[in-house]
């Protein structure tokens, strides 16, 4: 009878131990997710924050300032007035073709046309090259003198300006090149969109009479809004966050017309060894972004269909 009990609290201390072994193996699996996430997002965003209240240069020790850099940004600095304009104008020529050209795009190819998956691809190239080789390409297409587009127009004697170096011009042609290189990505998520909207209410609004583009704008376009609200979240933040562009494309010119935010965070960070001012700029973006974000939830309520 003794040897019965001390067998099974030998089975039961060895269950036990395998369990808490388990337990800690599952921790040791994700161990280098979390450090990555804490060394890599946490910490980072912690250590902006703290610099935000103070002066570095990277070289002297920070120097407590409080809330200085805040106030220079809203009140002193005209450059941050102008570049913020600058992002949201930016913000503007993106946003409505990023929308609706995939959406135009995707319907286009879930039709059962040949070739469609070479299509796709060839679409959806352009989001997996890298960003200075895209900026290169349309640096010399954009050229006023030698580049591709000015002597296509020259074919219907139209004498185009030279894109990247006019005020008015180089915003616009900056921002067509983000929305090129972004388009396939959303017409991957509008397809797959389209792929969850059942064929019985097509088939049903045929039935009834309704022809292509009222399917289309009856059926489609509120079973689509969804992924239509995540693009335009996605698309707004992203277009907040351009910088690989502007910096190898234009610098921020002509006269600092395409200098966005983050282009001009980046200046005042490692041009201007202002890491104090640039994490502040930092945080002020980040408010930014979260009162749109915010104010596009709530406006779902009213577009947006589930």
């Amino acid at each position: 009878m003794a040897q019965s009990q001390a067998l099974t609290r030998l089975v039961a201390k060895t269950k036990e131990s395998n369990i808490r072994w388990h337990r800690y193996e599952g921790y040791l699996f994700i161990a280098p997710l979390i450090i990555g996430i804490v060394a890599f997002i946490f910490l980072p965003i912690a250590a902006s924050l703290y610099m935000s209240f103070h002066t570095w240069d990277m070289v002297s020790p920070p120097e407590l300032v409080g809330l200085k850099n805040y106030a220079r940004l809203v009140s002193r600095d005209r450059l941050f007035w102008k570049v913020l304009g600058n992002t949201f104008r930016y913000a503007g020529w993106i946003i409505v073709p990023s929308v609706t050209f995939p959406l135009i795009l995707a319907a286009l190819l879930d039709r059962p046309i040949r070739l469609r998956y070479l299509y796709r691809l060839a679409f959806f190239l352009p989001l997996v090259t890298s960003v200075v080789a895209v900026g290169l390409m349309f640096r010399w297409l954009y050229d006023g003198e030698f580049g591709l587009i000015n002597y296509v127009l020259s074919w219907v004697r139209i004498d185009g300006p030279n894109w990247l170096s006019d005020v008015f011009w180089a915003m616009p042609a900056v921002a067509m090149v983000t929305v090129w290189q972004g388009l396939g990505y959303n017409m991957v998520l509008y397809l797959a969109g389209l792929q969850g909207i059942p064929d019985h209410l097509y088939e049903a609004a045929t039935i009834d009479g309704a022809g292509p583009l009222s399917r289309f704008f009856k059926i489609t376009i509120p079973l689509l809004t969804p992924t239509m609200f995540f693009i335009l979240v996605m698309s707004v933040i992203g277009t907040f966050q351009t910088f690989g562009l502007i910096y190898v494309m234009t610098q921020g010119g002509p006269i600092n017309s395409t200098n966005v935010y983050i282009y001009y965070l980046w200046q005042m960070a490692f041009g201007s060894s202002k890491m104090g001012y640039a994490s502040a700029m930092a945080w002020i973006l980040a408010m930014v972004i979260f009162t749109i974000t915010m104010i596009q939830v709530r406006l779902a309520k009213l577009w947006v269909h589930y």
